[in-house]
């Protein structure tokens, strides 16, 4: 009896001490906010915030010059056809202005060529074609930059941060404890974890982006293509 009784004593003695535990525990938990951990990843996170800002904005700024690049009238070819039978070729460029795609403009570089040779015509187009992709492909390659570059800044986080929490257990000799490799250990997985984060998202925007451009090109090809034929067809 003497021993249940000193049992019941000790674990009302003990729950006031697990609940503050567990009550600081989920203060502990509460308070580790992303801000947190990123001032805790040390400079190098710097950078790599720097990096996820201009992805950003290229990803943005791509993502709105394509969309309107992208905008397709299914009959825009028809129209300029009719009117470059019918001798309007006036009307012709005012459509080309209207609509005011890369496929328009180079459609109004190749009406203001009619008459001349037709491989002028089309060398005229393919120019005007590869200065407009050009502008469209602009700024893209710096999310490859980012995709490649971001995870090597992570990776030297990594390092930089068990150099540091080696040397900290150096310096603590016999007195190794986990508070001392806390800084390091934070500097080393934080870093690499940020790095990879904009590293992944910069790679997956740029081959979306990418392939946006390629849907373009190819569209703008096939669109030549049929201008050509349209001037070799005998008007009807």
């Amino acid at each position: 009896m003497n021993l249940l009784l000193l049992l019941q004593s000790t674990a009302q003695e003990a729950l006031p001490v697990l609940s503050n535990v567990s009550e600081e525990a989920t203060e502990v938990v509460h308070e580790m906010r992303f801000f947190d951990m990123a001032v805790k990843g040390g400079w190098l996170m710097i950078p790599l915030v720097i990096l996820s800002i201009i992805a950003i904005y290229i990803f943005i700024e791509h993502l709105i010059t394509l969309n309107a690049a992208s905008k397709d009238d299914p009959h825009f070819m028809s129209r300029i056809k009719d009117y470059i039978y019918e001798g309007q070729i006036e009307s012709a460029v005012k459509l080309c202005k209207q609509v005011d795609t890369p496929l328009s403009r180079m459609i109004e570089k190749g009406i203001s060529r009619i008459g001349r040779p037709m491989h002028d015509v089309q060398v005229s187009i393919e120019n005007f074609g590869n200065l407009e992709v050009a502008k469209l492909e602009k700024g893209i390659s710096v999310l490859a930059s980012v995709a490649g570059g971001a995870p090597m800044i992570g990776f030297l986080g990594t390092v930089i941060g068990m150099v540091q929490a080696f040397f900290d257990m150096a310096n603590a000799g016999n007195n190794v404890d986990i508070t001392i490799l806390s800084s390091g250990i934070y500097t080393a997985m934080i870093t690499t974890v940020g790095g990879l984060i904009v590293g992944i998202c910069a790679f997956f925007a740029y081959n979306y982006l990418v392939t946006r451009v390629g849907k373009i090109v190819n569209n703008m090809e096939a669109k030549t293509m049929e201008f050509m034929d349209l001037l070799n067809e005998p008007a009807k």
